[in-house]
């Protein structure tokens, strides 16, 4: 269908900030507040600072480097979007803990599951000007493939809105990718749980709308159904 079609083709997968491994580093001294910086780049190298703070109570300043040490990590990559356009990229650290090789602006990161709220955020933005029920059962919107019947089919539906907020009940938390020369599956493929793809299948064993529960799963049920 076109209009499915056509989120598909929006959706984006940005990488703001990835991780890798563990690695133990030299921590700087802290407690350095930051210099004057020339830009925000600089300003998250040298002006990181603690999520709470405290009226009266000097600010404890840490590197970027100081932090990376603190929770072993040894590169990270950070890109900046604004107004639709890449403002500004930055990269810190290694890629291989043995080579140590640098990571450079173009490292390939695994986006993972930044890509959720970017494909939420577009399809919300379509429906804006265009007709889709958020609440109706996910099966209606799906031809090649379908959510197997669960205990509660009729009563309770498996619908986008749950999808998208993790509360509809459906399983497999999230997947680990496929290293390059790695056979890569079909979306049923994954969603089946049958090789080349190396998670289980995608079910409901749930009550749908009872709890949240953090659903790769779902969401790869809501990107099939929108690309249809």
């Amino acid at each position: 269908m076109k209009s499915r079609k056509t989120i598909i083709s929006l959706t984006l997968s940005i990488c703001i900030a990835s991780l890798l491994g563990c690695t133990k580093a030299e921590i700087p001294k802290p407690n350095t507040p930051p210099a004057k910086v020339s830009s925000e780049s600089d300003l998250l190298r040298t002006g990181l600072a603690e999520k709470i703070r405290i009226e009266g109570q000097e600010v404890d300043f840490h590197t970027l480097a100081q932090r990376q040490a603190h929770y072993n990590v040894p590169g990270i990559s950070v890109a900046l979007m604004r107004d639709g356009q890449l403002a500004w990229t930055l990269q810190n650290g290694v890629k291989d803990i043995n080579t140590e090789e640098p990571i450079n602006a173009d490292t390939v990161f695994q986006a993972g599951s930044i890509s959720k709220p970017a494909f939420a955020a577009v399809l919300m933005k379509y429906r804006q000007d265009n007709p889709i029920d958020l609440d109706s059962d996910i099966n209606n919107l799906l031809t090649s493939w379908q959510l197997p019947p669960h205990q509660w089919t009729g009563k309770e539906a498996v619908s986008l809105r749950r999808l998208l907020s993790h509360t509809a009940g459906t399983t497999v938390h999230g997947f680990p990718g496929y290293a390059a020369g790695d056979a890569v599956p079909f979306l049923e493929q994954v969603l089946d749980g049958v090789k080349p793809a190396n998670t289980g299948a995608v079910v409901v064993d749930i009550k749908p709308g009872s709890q949240m529960r953090y659903s790769g799963g779902g969401t790869t049920v809501a990107q099939l159904a929108c690309k249809m």
